[in-house]
């Protein structure tokens, strides 16, 4: 059951020149609601914007006194530019948690693949499973790379793409993801985070291996709990879900991708 709480900056640091790693104190929604890496909180962003920002949980753990969730967010408008101005001590209205996560597995061995600020929410499979997981980050240049040195830290191998070839392999992410796949389809699954385009392309290749896959849907909302129509998609049964309340993570053969 989500709540509604005013939680305390803890840390806010800036991982480039757009994106910002937050830190808050959130209670005891880890210990007692469950909120975990892939849910996401619905933060208010000032008094000015009425729509709240749905912002992804990188990490979640439980502390004392509270619990702590390490937001990582991209500065694209007025409402996450306020955000990124807090600094510790300050207070954000959130709801949460919100969503559900990846569904794993202990002893499983996981393909965690992002692209951009899709990365962040893989980053606490990536920590959880240490050496049980490879992961493919893309972006679209190097001075956008963000978190590869604490994936490199867990994962067993660590494959880094961008688009104008900057840093790491030029290209896609579902190129690479292929590549790893026709040499080992060995993964309990593939977990996948970003753009639509790049979401279809990485279940594509994940069929072709027959390797299961999980993606999380990044879609724009408005209340966050269901209660409206503004994060509506298409599954491939012909329904309607909705990302906030029915995901944002949905088995990637649930999903309509041709619309």
């Amino acid at each position: 059951m989500p709540i509604q709480k005013r939680c305390t900056v803890v840390g806010m640091t800036r991982l480039n020149p757009t994106t910002y790693w937050m830190v808050l104190e959130v209670g005891k929604m880890v210990e007692e609601l469950g909120l975990r890496a892939g849910q996401f909180l619905h933060v208010a962003c000032g008094e000015g914007n009425l729509l709240r920002r749905p912002i992804s949980v990188a990490l979640a753990y439980p502390d004392e006194p509270e619990d702590t969730a390490a937001l990582i967010f991209e500065v694209k408008g007025e409402g996450t530019r306020w955000l990124s101005r807090r600094q510790a001590g300050d207070q954000v209205d959130v709801i949460g948690p919100l969503g559900n996560g990846f569904a794993v597995e202990q002893g499983g061995r996981y393909l965690l693949v992002g692209g951009g600020i899709g990365v962040p929410p893989l980053l606490g499979y990536g920590e959880c499973f240490q050496k049980n997981a490879v992961a493919v980050l893309g972006f679209r240049s190097a001075d956008r790379v963000i978190l590869a040195d604490r994936f490199q830290a867990c994962c067993e191998e660590v494959y880094l793409c961008t688009d104008d070839g900057s840093a790491g392999r030029h290209g896609f992410v579902d190129a690479q993801v292929r590549d790893i796949l026709e040499k080992d389809q060995s993964f309990t699954a593939v977990l996948a985070c970003g753009p639509r385009p790049m979401l279809k392309n990485v279940a594509a290749a994940a069929a072709e291996f027959g390797v299961p896959c999980q993606v999380s849907m990044e879609e724009r909302m408005a209340c966050g709990v269901g209660a409206c129509l503004g994060c509506a998609i298409q599954m491939a049964d012909g329904t309607m879900k909705h990302v906030c309340k029915d995901g944002p993570v949905f088995d990637a053969e649930e999903v309509d991708w041709n619309v």
